[in-house]
Formats: structure tokens, C-alpha cells, sequence
């Protein structure tokens, strides 16, 4: 009968139906889960790495203010930092495999909460309660914006998942998108390259660029890399296809052009500024090629992008507050010596020898008032002419030489 058939198939079909539609809430939760996972390895991998490179500074700076005769690659507390740092970077490395990139990126500001957070704790110079408060007030506002920011990341980030499959990868990388992104980077990156090395413009800026667009290509290729061993992992082989390798090779070479170009602006920039443009525009670069190579805010409504570019400045403003904050090193000033001070040259060449201090002080040079010496000691003064290298209206003493004739 038709009409008895009709119930019957009804019943097959409604867990069928019931399964179609369950599918998506199942999916969205586990997607959510997978964000979680990677955004907590990714904090986990910056904080253990802040831990890290202040135990190695600790490890440094310990063996040079004592007489201890060790190499720092011979102390317990080096070895301690250098495993924790392993760590720390193999849980970044493996967060890329479960969030987006443009979740990921940028939650490295978790390592300069860190920092700033255990040089505070760490501090030896003692304050009162009303002085701390004062001298590091924006390191606290900075620390407040910068987990309100990450919280803004975490809960408005993209939610676009995709397997790393060799496949899938290489249609990313042949998208027209891509293409596009890349001939841009291309271009500024020459041209920047350019200015650097021919035009000698050697602003922070411009070499911070440089490293944001090399790190930019570095998180795409880690991502990749990371998902296919997770798919691998999982079961489904990803590691003998060739798209595994370039990527492999395109993330050593960018990665070590750009500790190249970050060692070249540490030695012409103090490590406050770098730290905060750095973060600033390697996080926006990241950002930019995860959404265009992994079309991470693909389906996503404009009330969760917004919310994200909120969380994105807020963090942004964090870590400038924080790096402001930090005292600026004094550079160390040597004394001049005796060859170098206006007339000396001209004194030595013509025979007359300087006065040398009579005394028998420890007192550093021999240009010293010696009014209450007898005065078959006093030595003549200089017919020269001087320069004056202190604060204007403090007279400099006169240069004192001793005239040899020939009778003696």
C-alpha cells in the first residue's frame, strides 16, 4: 500500500534528517574547540619563551658581574632557558596547525606582557608604593589593554578551518588573490630593499618593513608545514608530496633572512621601538596574507571582523604602552685621551714635554692647580689658544708644560 509505505519511509529518513542537521552545530562547536586549542598552545609557546630569554639574560648578565670563569653555554640556567625556548616554540609551531593564521599572529603580544610582567617582579631597585605606581603606570595600562585586546582576538577570530592537504595548498597557491598579494610584496619589498642598501635609508621603519614581509611569507609556509604533519599524523600521508618540501625550504630561507635583517636593527635602534613597530607591522602582514591565502575571513560577518580589528588595535596600543615605558640604555661615554685634546699634537712636535703630575696622586691626568707647589716647579703655561668642551661660561685651566733649554 502507498499509504503504508509512506510512515515507513518517513522513519528511515528522520534520523537521516536529524543527522543533517546536527552536522553543523557539531562542526561550528569543534571548530570553536580547535581555536581554543591553538590560541592556548600559541599563548602557552609565548609565554614559556618569555620565561626562556629572560633566564638566558639572567645567565649572561650573572657570569659578567662575577668572577666566574664558565662560558654562559656551560651553566645549568642557559641550558634551562634554551630547552624552555624549544618548548615554547614548538607550541607555537603546533598552534598553527589548529587556528587560523590571523588568530595566531597576533597573540605574540602575550611574550611583552610577559617580559614586562617578570621585569617587574624582578626589579632590584626599590620604590615606594606611590613611586612604582608612578613609574610603571603605563606598563600596567599597557598589560590591561593588551589582555583585553587577546580576549577580543580569541572570541571574534576567525573561524575558518581547513585541512592541510597537499591539495588544498596548492590551489592557495596558485589563487589569484595570492598571485596578486605576492606581485605587490614583491614590488614594495625590492623597493624597499632598494632605499636600504643603495639609498642607505636605514629608518626603522623601512627595515621593520622588511621584516614584516619576509615574516609574513614565514607564517604561511609554518602553517602549511604544520597542517600537513597534523593531517599526517592523522593518518592521511602528506609528507611525500613535493609542496611539503617547498614550503619546508621557502620557511628556513625567510625565517633566516629575517633574523638577519632584526640583527641589523638591533644595532642601530634600541629594542623598546623594536619590539612595539616590529609586532605592530608584522602582525598586520601576517594578517593580510592569512586573509588572502587562507581566506581565513571567508563567511565571516562584518560584526565579528570588526570586533577583531577592535581587539587588533587595542592590543596594538597595549604593547606601545608597554615599550614606552622601558628605560632607554645610556650609551657609554670614554675619555679623551691626551693625543686627542686641541694643541697636544702640536706641542709634541715641537720638542716640549708635558708636565707630568708631581703629587704622586691617584688622581686621573696631571692638569691639576698646583698654586701651592714651590716655584721652581711650577711649570709655564701654553701661549695656545683653547677649545672650550664644557658648559658655556666655566673656564677650562690652562695647559701647564715644563720648557727644557739647552744649558740643561
Amino acid at each position: 500500500m502507498e499509504g503504508g509505505s509512506s510512515p515507513s519511509l518517513q522513519l528511515q529518513q528522520l534520523p537521516l534528517a536529524t543527522a543533517a542537521v546536527s552536522v553543523q552545530p557539531h562542526t561550528d562547536s569543534f571548530s570553536y574547540k580547535e581555536n581554543l586549542i591553538g590560541a592556548l598552545l600559541a599563548i602557552f609557546g609565548h609565554l614559556v619563551s618569555s620565561i626562556a630569554l629572560n633566564l638566558q639574560k639572567y645567565s649572561h648578565i650573572r657570569l659578567a658581574g662575577s668572577k666566574d670563569p664558565r662560558a654562559y653555554f656551560r651553566t645549568k640556567t642557559w641550558w634551562s632557558g634554551l630547552l624552555l625556548l624549544v618548548l615554547g616554540e614548538l607550541g607555537v609551531f603546533s598552534s598553527y596547525a589548529f587556528a587560523p593564521l590571523s588568530l595566531i599572529a597576533p597573540l605574540s603580544a602575550v611574550s611583552v606582557v610577559a617580559s614586562a610582567i617578570i621585569g617587574i617582579i624582578f626589579i632590584k631597585e626599590k620604590w615606594k608604593p606611590k613611586e612604582f605606581l608612578r613609574r610603571y603606570v603605563l606598563s600596567f595600562v599597557g598589560c590591561g589593554l593588551a589582555v583585553v585586546g587577546t580576549y577580543l582576538l580569541v572570541t571574534f577570530g576567525p573561524n575558518s578551518h581547513e585541512k592541510m592537504t597537499a591539495e588544498n595548498i596548492t590551489r592557495h597557491l596558485v589563487s589569484w588573490p595570492f598571485l596578486l598579494y605576492m606581485l605587490v610584496e614583491i614590488i614594495v619589498f625590492c623597493l624597499l630593499l632598494y632605499f636600504y642598501k643603495e639609498r642607505n635609508a636605514n629608518y626603522i621603519v623601512i627595515i621593520l618593513l622588511l621584516v614584516a614581509l619576509l615574516g609574513s611569507m614565514t607564517v604561511v609556509t609554518v602553517k602549511a608545514v604544520a597542517g600537513m604533519m597534523l593531517v599526517s599524523i592523522q593518518g592521511t600521508l602528506q609528507l611525500d608530496s613535493p609542496i611539503f618540501y617547498i614550503m619546508l625550504v621557502c620557511m628556513v630561507a625567510t625565517a633566516v633572512y629575517q633574523a638577519t635583517f632584526l640583527a641589523q636593527a638591533s644595532q642601530l635602534y634600541d629594542s623598546a621601538q623594536i619590539s612595539s613597530i616590529g609586532y605592530i607591522l608584522s602582525t598586520t602582514a601576517a594578517i593580510s596574507a592569512g586573509a588572502t591565502f587562507y581566506l581565513d575571513f571567508m563567511g565571516e560577518d562584518v560584526l565579528h571582523i570588526c570586533m577583531f580589528a577592535l581587539g587588533c588595535l587595542i592590543a596594538f596600543l597595549g604593547v606601545f604602552l608597554i615599550t614606552r615605558n622601558r628605560k632607554k640604555p645610556v650609551p657609554f661615554e670614554p675619555y679623551i685621551s691626551m693625543d686627542a685634546m686641541p694643541g697636544m699634537q702640536n706641542m709634541h712636535d715641537k720638542g716640549i714635554a708635558v708636565q707630568p703630575d708631581l703629587k704622586a696622586s691617584f688622581s686621573y691626568g696631571a692638569l691639576e692647580n698646583n698654586d701651592s707647589m714651590p716655584e721652581i716647579y711650577t711649570p709655564a703655561t701654553l701661549p695656545i689658544v683653547q677649545e672650550q668642551h664644557g658648559s658655556k661660561g666655566v673656564s677650562a685651566p690652562p695647559y701647564r708644560v715644563l720648557e727644557h733649554s739647552k744649558k740643561e
